[in-house]
């Protein structure tokens, strides 16, 4: 066996390592423990249910508009949750690089690893309401975890990306938190976008340019309901629907080529 190899098996056993200790030290101490993965994002959609379906009727015009909004959330939740513990997930574990040397990539992906296994928790409880509320299946379903693996590409490289930045500016995490807020009201989670299309096609065009919308609105179409308003069914130029997959490869590329750039400082700089 090559050195490379070694190295390589060397990698996957710390990731699997990393992996395994935050899932473990994530709910540590809580009374509730694992169920949390499952309570939050079920109170979170209780809550929004309430306020924004039964009482101002959003989501009138969608069927399954409960599943289709939990969908949503969750995606949106693995997400938030994938760039924030990636975000801090350098500083967080600033005193094992300074004593090992080891690739300082793995520890991002395994804090977004952990997020994933989240999701895929979530995901378990959306099926269930999908079967419960008579959804349709169709095989588009088939499609969803393309979906899923395009939302963890895009959430990996802003993870890479606001890692490496945190590393020199902590105010990153504050300016991190504000922009995940407005996104939240800027995506088409809580409200159908139909609602966006009656008033401004063209708003409602440019919302479906950002990645995290695109991947949302056609996760519901595979999943939930052919009512859903997808990026190609809206914009008919195919360039300006590719530009939500285009964007991710280019930020892709930029986080990977800045986090590279500096991981060589990271020792001396946490």
């Amino acid at each position: 066996m090559n050195v490379a190899n070694i190295f390589s098996r060397r990698n996957r056993i710390l990731l699997r390592e990393l992996v395994i200790t935050d899932f473990k030290l994530r709910y540590q101490g809580s009374i509730l423990g694992y169920l949390w993965s499952l309570l939050k994002p079920l109170l979170l959609f209780f809550i929004l249910y309430m306020v924004f379906v039964r009482f101002l009727r959003f989501g009138a015009d969608v069927e399954h508009f409960a599943v289709y909004l939990l969908l949503g959330l969750v995606l949106w939740g693995f997400f938030t949750e994938a760039t924030v513990q990636g975000m801090h997930a350098i500083v967080g574990r600033g005193d094992m690089i300074r004593k090992i040397n080891f690739p300082k990539y793995i520890i991002v992906i395994s804090s977004t690893i952990s997020a994933l296994i989240n999701l895929v928790i979530n995901l378990l409880v959306v099926f269930v309401f999908i079967l419960i509320n008579g959804v349709d299946i169709k095989p588009t379903i088939l499609l969803l975890p393309f979906n899923i693996l395009e939302l963890y590409v895009l959430a990996l490289a802003v993870a890479f990306f606001l890692s490496a930045v945190m590393v020199k500016y902590r105010d990153i995490g504050y300016v991190w938190e504000v922009i995940l807020q407005g996104a939240f009201y800027a995506t088409p989670i809580i409200y159908p976008l139909s609602m966006v299309l009656e008033y401004s096609p063209v708003a409602a065009k440019i919302m479906l340019l950002n990645p995290v919308a695109q991947i949302i609105q056609d996760s519901r179409y595979n999943t939930i309901t052919r009512q859903t308003i997808t990026t190609d069914s809206l914009i008919a130029n195919p360039w300006a629907v590719a530009i939500p997959y285009i964007a991710i490869l280019v930020l892709a590329a930029i986080a990977g080529i800045y986090f590279r750039k500096n991981s060589k400082y990271f020792a001396e700089n946490i």
